[in-house]
């Protein structure tokens, strides 16, 4: 072999040694992008499902809340309407002072059970209520009669609070005027005296 084909030879050889040495290196670099983009892709989709499935969850249990909470205001709103008042209110006008008044709440059971009044509250002692202790079956009304004797001069407005079949309670008011009755006696009918006397 001549010295040129030796020469020849081993160049090409080495060119050949470098050309794999790039594209193997070229290769491995390209590798390790696709692996690390995959670890990549493997944990965004990890996370992404943790995310969907927590949000799915908070969505449920939102879900079941708003439901529980739906019912429980049905359930608060039917047992409350189970008395049910002909009036919340009564306007006495103007009384005298001192002169006790009266005024009959009338209230019927709407319920399918007995209804019992437990307590009847006033807000000051110048109001008395008055009711009886038997049950009222379903369907049936009765009454409660309020008094109201006013001392101080001036507008008034009282609260009653009606507890009944343990822990429900309704509220009823009473409002007027009281104006102050004069402390001396009327003066005598000169007049009257007149026509006696003839």
């Amino acid at each position: 072999m001549c010295r040129l084909c030796s020469y020849q030879q081993k160049y090409n050889n080495e060119v050949m040694i470098v050309k794999n040495l790039i594209t193997y290196s070229q290769f491995e670099t390209v590798k390790f992008v696709l692996v690390s983009l995959k670890a990549i892709y493997l944990t965004m989709k990890k996370i992404f499902t943790a995310f969907c499935f927590t949000a799915a969850t908070l969505f449920a249990v939102g879900q079941t809340n708003t439901i529980s909470t739906i019912k429980d205001d049905k359930t608060t709103t039917v047992a409350a309407e189970t008395l049910s008042l002909t009036e919340t209110e009564y306007n006495f006008g103007k009384i005298p002072q001192g002169k006790p008044v009266t005024h009959v709440f009338t209230f019927t059971n709407s319920g399918n059970t007995p209804l019992t009044i437990n307590t009847i509250l006033t807000s000051c002692g110048c109001t008395t209520p008055e009711y009886s202790r038997d049950a009222v079956p379903a369907g049936e009304s009765a009454n409660i009669t309020v008094g109201y004797n006013a001392m101080a001069e001036g507008g008034f407005t009282k609260q009653i609070t009606i507890t009944y079949n343990g822990s429900q309670t309704k509220i009823i008011n009473i409002k007027g005027e009281v104006w102050k009755t004069p402390n001396t006696s009327a003066p005598e009918n000169a007049g009257i005296n007149l026509l006696k006397n003839k």
